[in-house]
């Protein structure tokens, strides 16, 4: 096990968001932003910005790491742009006031069917669905968390054909 292996995940959080050099085995070298560091290999995620807005992706395996020297801290923006690398197109940033009337568009849809339905206090916060299943922001079936996979299924299931309506 080499030294970067032996590194916590507090260690390799240093490195997220920045730029580094990876020194390999078999004298390879590799540049790029870490994305990430996987906990259990200690693989080193790379993103390199080409041009005609592709990105080029690398995985550094963990045992193969000799060396990580960072050469440049990334900025407020960088930080954006890679962590929305692997975040699907269709779960784009909604503005607050967005936010807003798709959850109260929701929760009346809920009530006029008789879903019994509350929601917390702070704007933009969760709609609570008898007590047993929460729905996050922004509000469609992928945000739906219950214990109850039946409730879970069936409430999803309303959501996914409301939200077509809607289209």
């Amino acid at each position: 096990m080499n030294d970067w292996q032996k590194k916590s995940p507090l260690d390799w959080e240093k490195y997220l968001n920045k730029m580094v050099k990876v020194a390999a085995v078999e004298k390879l070298e590799y540049e790029g932003w870490v994305v990430t560091v996987d906990p259990v290999t200690a693989s080193i995620i790379l993103a390199t910005f080409l041009e005609d807005d592709k990105v080029s992706i690398s995985v550094v395996l963990g045992h193969a790491v000799q060396e990580v020297e960072i050469l440049k801290e990334g900025d407020d923006e960088m930080r954006q742009q890679l962590s929305s690398l692997f975040t699907p197109e269709e779960s784009k940033a909604y503005s607050p006031e967005e936010l807003e009337k798709r959850k109260s568009s929701l929760k009346t849809w809920l009530e006029t069917n008789h879903i019994p339905v509350t929601e917390q206090s702070e704007p933009g916060g969760r709609l609570c669905v008898a007590g047993v299943l929460t729905i996050d922001p922004p509000y469609g079936p992928e945000e739906c968390s219950s214990s109850n996979e039946i409730i879970l299924d069936r409430v999803q299931g309303l959501i996914q054909g409301y939200l077509q309506k809607q289209q």
